[in-house]
């Protein structure tokens, strides 16, 4: 593991480190209450640091790893992925940051996949799961006899959806920087990882593993923008159906925790409140018992 940068405590610093025998690549700021964030498709840990930042300021320590082929880190092993994949590599990165308690579990987009599943397969790795847009809702349009899933969508749809949501992040000129830093050289540097994804993430239905979540009680908040044209509604509305319980639908596009993340720490304030709170009463229960509570990180030399 290298060592990190020098920064603004409030900053996440860049660091390298091996996962499953491969080069992986991750950022990581803050102390207190671990937050594990997994980021969208064809971005990285670099478009979203200032929405993560805003986690940073709540108390958290947050690690915001590049999945498999992305942002520097190797592909999963394997011709084609899949989310049971995803999950692996995501326990095995949380063994080699030493997390010894249950994680924040966010995900944005197609990482919010890889989240339903790391949920599903590690439950005593997950305290609460934050899906923001996240794929595995499955339908693209409902109503009448016969609803139309999202891997029934054409190719030239998906095209178009995704140029319109583009546009209104590079209106903000302050994040198209961001932005670029993880989609440009993802796109050189490994083209099919992008591909390849991005099928995984039109097909990716994982209604049943949030039904098994709602099964176990696992807390779980939704979330999604009303101007989303990357996902539609009736694919939030199927994901709210598999869990039990409604969303919560915000402004702004699929990326709106890029274009506004003073909204998005606004959002995470409470879902954080009752967090820590859980939290602090498992410190409670383990000090009665006469049992050393778990201690907290801080990034070191920041």
């Amino acid at each position: 593991m290298t060592a990190p940068a020098r920064g603004r405590e409030d900053h996440l610093v860049w660091m390298e480190t091996t996962v499953a025998g491969r080069a992986a690549l991750y950022g990581v700021a803050g102390e207190g209450l671990p937050v594990l964030f997994l980021h969208g498709w064809a971005l990285g840990q670099h478009a979203y640091k200032r929405a993560l930042k805003r986690l940073v300021l709540l108390g958290c320590r947050v690690y915001a790893p590049a999945l498999p082929g992305f942002g520097g880190t190797a592909d999963l092993p394997g011709s084609e992925p899949d989310f049971p994949g995803y999950a692996a590599w995501v326990a095995e990165f949380c063994d080699v940051m030493e997390i010894d308690e249950p994680v924040f579990l966010v995900g944005h987009s197609f990482g919010g996949g890889c989240a339903i599943q790391f949920a599903h397969d590690h439950p005593e790795r997950v305290r609460y799961l934050v899906l923001v847009n996240s794929v595995g809702g499955a339908t693209w349009r409902g109503g009448g006899d016969a609803p139309r899933t999202l891997a029934q969508r054409p190719l030239w749809d998906w095209g178009l959806r995704f140029r319109a949501e583009l546009f209104p992040l590079f209106e903000v000129s302050r994040i198209l920087p961001s932005v670029l830093e993880d989609l440009v050289p993802n796109a050189l540097r490994n083209p099919m990882a992008l591909w390849r994804v991005g099928q995984l993430a039109r097909k990716a239905d994982l209604r049943t593993q949030l039904e098994e979540l709602k099964r176990r009680k696992t807390p779980v908040v939704l979330l999604w923008s009303v101007q989303d044209q990357v996902l539609p509604k009736h694919s939030f509305d199927a994901l709210c159906a598999a869990i039990g319980q409604s969303g919560e639908v915000v402004d702004g596009s699929h990326s709106w925790l890029l274009a506004d993340p003073d909204a998005f720490g606004e959002v995470m304030t409470n879902v954080l409140h009752v967090a820590k709170l859980a939290r602090q009463l498992e410190v409670d229960e383990a000090l009665a018992a006469g049992q050393p509570p778990p201690e907290p990180k801080a990034t070191r030399s920041l």
